[in-house]
């Protein structure tokens, strides 16, 4: 496998569409407006569409993973992940808090830069400490949710079933995190077992900070020329 793979990886999930990150395509928001009543199934649906297609947070559990060997850390990480992103994803929605989403997404745009820095060492180096990865995970996992949460209180939803739609709807992010984390984890046991890895891993962290970078600018541009 040769240093192209995964760089054209991060590449390929950027060139996918920035302006669809937590985006909720047209025809799924319209059907979310006019869905009277409990729609178990097609929100279930529509959550794990979201996140199979939401490359920023694939981008960032990609890194979350990048050197964790064991299923019982990476269970452990996902599912503080989880719980962060369900929270806020639901409390937004159901609570009508409101954030500005522009900043939010920039801010997710930062989990992924973050845990690049954290893959390369650089708080140890920097700081003299290791900061607490789980507690980072888990609170950006909240940052998470809550982009979502924004794009969803753009829509008019039927105040008849909401709870329960949302509630599937959440179900379905999680199912698709799994599917998605499933993809990730197989291209990534692959890649380990070559002997490029060592040698790919750092470049690879790098693209994935400058990825992140990215993302936080194409945000704060949004943010500073809205009208």
């Amino acid at each position: 496998m040769r240093l192209i793979h995964p760089l054209s990886g991060l590449a390929a999930l950027l060139a996918c569409g920035l302006a669809l990150a937590h985006g909720v395509a047209e025809g799924d928001a319209r059907f979310m407006e006019q869905s009277a009543g409990a729609q178990l199934m097609p929100f279930l649906y529509l959550g794990a569409k979201h996140m199979a297609t939401g490359y920023d947070h694939l981008l960032f559990l990609f890194g979350v993973i990048f050197f964790l060997y064991r299923m019982k850390d990476v269970g452990l990480y996902v599912t503080l992940f989880a719980v962060g992103h369900s929270t806020t994803l639901l409390y937004g929605v159901l609570s009508g808090t409101h954030v500005d989403p522009y900043l939010v997404d920039a801010i997710i745009g930062l989990s992924v830069v973050y845990k690049a820095l954290d893959n390369l060492g650089a708080f140890k180096v920097w700081l003299g400490v290791q900061p607490d990865t789980r507690a980072a995970v888990l609170v950006f996992g909240f940052f998470h949710g809550f982009g979502l949460a924004t794009k969803l209180q753009d829509f008019t939803l039927p105040e008849e079933g909401l709870v329960a739609n949302i509630l599937a709807f959440n179900v379905g992010v999680e199912i698709g995190q799994i599917l998605a984390l499933g993809a990730i984890l197989i291209a990534m046991d692959a890649w380990r077992r070559s002997h490029a890895f060592a040698r790919q891993a750092f470049a690879a962290n790098v693209a994935l900070m400058a990825a992140g970078f990215v993302l936080v600018g194409y945000q704060l541009t949004g943010f500073f020329t809205q009208t």
